[in-house]
């Protein structure tokens, strides 16, 4: 049986592959909705490898979450906010 923390690593890894086929979700819906998002995970994973007297830089991390470069993800999959969006957001 695995153990908690490859369950977790598991379970990890596959919220990771879905966001990164999910492209059609934004990162500003993420965010309205749960209040986390892909960049959230980026920055969680470099603060863990830290707290783990480990480097990460954010660069690395970010494209182990997205599955591809950040700037070449923004590029092919990043639409614009809406005023909506935007709106929603700055109401947190």
């Amino acid at each position: 049986m695995a153990s908690q923390t490859e369950l977790e690593a598991a379970v990890f890894r596959r919220l990771v592959k879905h966001l990164q086929n999910r492209t059609d979700v934004q990162n500003i819906d993420m965010m309205n909705l749960t209040g986390f998002c892909r960049n959230c995970l980026s920055k969680w994973m470099v603060a863990e490898a830290e707290s783990q007297g480990q480097e990460l830089a954010l660069d690395v991390a970010r494209e182990r979450v997205y599955g591809m470069p950040y700037d070449e993800w923004k590029a092919t999959h990043q639409t614009e906010a809406t005023a909506e969006q935007l709106a929603a957001f700055n109401k947190k």
